[in-house]
């Protein structure tokens, strides 16, 4: 009983592993090629694209809910 942890379950080493690897993933991190590109994509792409579609469809659409006394028809 000696190696045994003290509670019930014993640890999975692989997802000791993973957990250790999370908690230092930003000493082993390093600029290259591909992570700038992906840095790149959702910092400055994603978000442009997104404001584009926002502009282009600002008032385009009444997404009022229908009240009493509007007829169920738009037209």
């Amino acid at each position: 009983m000696a190696g045994l942890p003290h509670n019930k379950l014993a640890l999975d080493p692989a997802l000791v592993r993973l957990g250790n690897m999370i908690q230092n993933r930003y000493k082993y991190f390093r600029w290259t090629k591909r992570t700038a590109g992906v840095t790149f994509m959702y910092v400055a792409v994603i978000p442009t694209i997104i404001g584009y579609l926002g502009y282009r469809t600002d008032g385009l659409w009444d997404m009022r809910a229908k009240r009493r006394g509007d007829i169920m028809a738009e037209r």
